[in-house]
């Protein structure tokens, strides 16, 4: 009897990642062997493929976190696009740009297997959700300096400068509930490896937006999504702003869909509710089709 697409791609998961939890066929494929926690899930729409897809990144601070917290939210296979949850190294195994080195690894696994998976290789978006979003950018501008860019990319309240990251926290006038992103202790500079506060500008110059500044005007960049709380006092809504100019300064041309929403702080509730999912599918599905 002839093999089913599901127990075709059920086989290439066991060769590539072994055994898993959940789903065999889609569940924990490994893109890289640099790291245990160099795994990913592929959700597929229903229907016959290959799909588009949108590589999503996990939030936690660079510190904490798991692509199985990321919501898979229907709105994305209604519109016929596939989702990628990623893991990615946390900075107590590594320091920046080891984290973005494994998105764009995950993105070549994705691209190079992609036929295998469900996958149009090349017909990606990169997004991610507070850390996530700040290495979904930086890979995505590593990738447009490379003449390979993302059709897309996706920030929901990601930090995006860390040099101004207090700053910004302190012209919202309230009490820090985060530990200040220049201090030593902060996740920041664990990511980074020393003080935000001490090397500024080093820490600026690595972040998007500084890498922005230091780009050729003129270069194109696709089409950017970014959606942040203005009640957020973790990573202020200035950071959202920041992105918007640079990209904009850099590339005039290209989409940026903005939007701060007015009643979320960071990650609340709003973010999954229908209204922001949808305009999300609809975003990535008007880059992704043709």
């Amino acid at each position: 009897m002839g093999m089913t697409r599901r127990t075709v791609l059920a086989a290439l998961a066991t060769a590539v990642a072994g055994p898993s939890a959940g789903n065999p066929a889609l569940d924990d494929l490994a893109y890289a062997e640099t790291s245990s926690r160099n795994r990913l899930d592929v959700h597929l729409p229903e229907g016959k493929g290959p799909f588009p897809w949108l590589l999503d990144l996990h939030g936690g601070g660079f510190r904490t976190g798991d692509k199985r917290s990321l919501p898979v939210p229907p709105q994305l296979p209604a519109q016929g696009i596939a989702l990628v949850r990623m893991n990615y190294r946390l900075s107590n195994q590594a320091l920046w740009p080891a984290q973005e080195g494994d998105v764009l690894a995950a993105v070549a696994f994705l691209n190079r297997r992609g036929p295998d998976l469900g996958l149009m290789p090349g017909r990606m978006a990169l997004g991610g959700r507070s850390a996530g979003a700040f290495m979904a950018v930086s890979a995505a501008l590593t990738l447009a300096a490379r003449d390979r860019p993302p059709r897309a990319v996706v920030d929901f309240y990601g930090p995006m400068d860390f040099g101004s990251l207090d700053a910004d926290l302190a012209k919202l006038g309230r009490r820090l509930r985060r530990t200040p992103a220049d201090s030593p202790r902060s996740v920041e500079s664990l990511l980074v490896g020393y003080p935000v506060g001490q090397r500024r500008e080093q820490a600026t110059a690595l972040s998007p937006v500084g890498r922005l500044r230091a780009m050729r005007p003129g270069t194109p960049l696709p089409p950017l999504m970014i959606r942040h709380g203005a009640q957020d006092g973790i990573v202020p809504a200035g950071q959202a702003e920041r992105l918007r100019t640079a990209w904009a300064a850099v590339d005039p041309r290209a989409e940026i869909d903005f939007a701060l929403l007015p009643h979320e702080g960071h990650g609340t509730g709003g973010f999954g509710r229908a209204a922001v999912q949808g305009a999300l599918a609809r975003f990535l599905a008007r880059h992704l089709s043709g």
